[in-house]
């Protein structure tokens, strides 16, 4: 429990920026599970996501681990966007970087070899 409150933390999710309720369970278990309100909803306002967690009998745990599910989400959107910014860096940096010598040579053999072939295509009774 300490690790979870430790990384919500981090995250920077406090309990005034989410909206938990306690809903009705419903599936196996009988009477008892449709008469507890064991399923336990959590909406993270500033990031919109939402989490419905109904796995275990007890409230308490189903609070437990929706929250670990919110965290987990936001983890990977936090970074996805991080991994997005990297990647658009590492293209910017390779535009701007200058070719190397032997690119550059490979370069203009190929356009040598190019304007032969355009050479042999000329029409010969035109002197062109």
């Amino acid at each position: 429990m300490e690790n979870l409150e430790k990384r919500m933390n981090a995250l920077g999710v406090t309990d005034d920026a989410i909206v938990e309720k306690f809903i009705l369970g419903t599936g196996k278990g009988g009477q008892k599970i449709n008469k507890t309100f064991s399923c336990v909803y959590i909406k993270h306002i500033p990031t919109g996501i939402e989490v419905k967690c109904q796995k275990e009998r007890s409230q308490a745990l189903n609070r437990f681990m929706a929250r670990r599910q919110l965290c987990d989400k936001i983890e990977a959107i936090h970074f996805q966007k991080q991994s997005k910014e990297l990647a658009e860096q590492a293209k910017i940096r390779k535009q701007k970087k200058r070719r190397s010598r032997k690119t550059k040579e490979k370069i203009l053999q190929d356009k040598r070899v190019v304007s032969l072939k355009k050479e042999t295509r000329k029409n010969v009774a035109n002197g062109e």
